[in-house]
């Protein structure tokens, strides 16, 4: 026993060591989900970030917008490994980064989010740094400072469906169950959404009864959620806030896509983030979808009424069929490895 408990405290010691490189996986994340701007669901559709210790700092993309994205320490994924080695106090070394990027970029799918989280996932695994989570939830403090909310970062975080706030004190973070068999339709156009705009379009104030309005849908939407009840899911993506002003002054299209959705079978449907992406939530889906009939699931009608839509509003773009997913950012290759002759850690990392 006295062996066996000397060889794990050698590998949790082994575990704190600064390592050469690391690859992290990241998934995409969908926010706001309607009336909320506390709510985010993680996305079955993943970026994954490579960084190395080099001779010369270098940003290599591949993938969704590479073109666009900065190749230089103002990337996201700079300042979020930046502030991992901060949090070590260490020096941040001379890096390359290698991004395969499968987030849309500026598209209302959490890039953003998915490059902080993933820089500041790197950055510990190479300083060999570890943060406290109970009670104080460390990492997302840090990718909640840097993003200025945790709607986006925390399902990042954490996977699955995340209910965030500030107590006051820190960010805080609560997981909300998805049903079974739900999947996510994605229209997501070509264009991209510039934050500036989707914020510009809306008002600096509410009224009393908007802001009732959109507290029922919170609510009703979490309801439906804990219940399992997808009928009501589309009462709780209702809102006063957003969506009606983005719909009528940026996204034409948004509007009638909800409406077409939903009429051909979907639980709800609300404009992604700030957009430009429209998202729907669909049932019925179990097993492997490719080998149950399409007639008990109804993510194919509607996709189809959402590319109608489109084609009708003259907007190009490609169409995702996806679903939640409960498994937030990770690691999934280091060198050296975690793994070792005492412990074997999930895919061998």
């Amino acid at each position: 026993m006295r062996r066996r408990v000397a060889q794990r405290v050698s590998v949790e010691e082994e575990n704190n060591t600064p390592r050469n490189s690391v690859t992290v996986r990241v998934p995409a994340t969908s926010a706001n989900c309607g009336p909320d701007d506390c709510i985010g669901m993680a996305v079955d559709l993943w970026s994954e970030i490579t960084v190395s210790r080099s001779d010369e700092f270098e940003i290599i993309a591949v993938g969704e917008g590479a073109v666009e994205m900065p190749k230089d320490k103002t990337n996201l994924m700079c300042i979020g490994l930046e502030a991992a080695f901060k949090a070590a106090n260490k020096d941040v070394p001379v890096l390359k980064y290698h991004v395969l990027n499968r987030i849309p970029y500026a598209r209302g799918l959490g890039s953003s989010s998915a490059a902080i989280v993933g820089g500041i996932i790197a950055g510990l695994v190479l300083v060999g740094h570890k943060l406290p989570c109970w009670g104080s939830e460390a990492l997302l403090q840090i990718a909640s400072t840097i993003e200025g909310h945790p709607d986006n970062v925390a399902p990042s975080i954490y996977g699955g469906i995340q209910i965030g706030i500030h107590n006051g004190t820190r960010w805080v973070s609560e997981r909300a169950p998805h049903p079974a068999g739900m999947q996510a339709v994605l229209f997501i156009p070509d264009f991209i959404g510039k934050t500036a705009d989707a914020r510009g379009v809306l008002q600096p104030t509410v009224t009393r009864q908007e802001a009732a309005f959109n507290i029922g849908r919170v609510a009703f939407l979490v309801h439906a959620l804990c219940t399992g009840n997808l009928d009501n899911l589309r009462y709780g993506v209702e809102d006063k806030m957003h969506q009606p002003q983005r719909g009528s002054k940026l996204y034409k299209y948004l509007y009638p896509m909800i409406e077409a959705a939903q009429n051909a079978g979907a639980s709800c449907a609300y404009l992604s983030g700030a957009g430009p992406t429209v998202m729907a939530l669909t049932s019925g889906a179990t097993g492997d979808i490719f080998t149950q009939r399409e007639t008990e699931r109804t993510d194919s009608e509607v996709a189809r009424a959402m590319l109608e839509i489109a084609d009708q509003y003259g907007i190009t773009g490609q169409l995702l069929v996806t679903q939640p997913v409960h498994e937030g950012a990770r690691v999934i290759r280091v060198d050296p490895p975690f793994s070792s002759d005492v412990i074997t850690y999930r895919d061998n990392i």
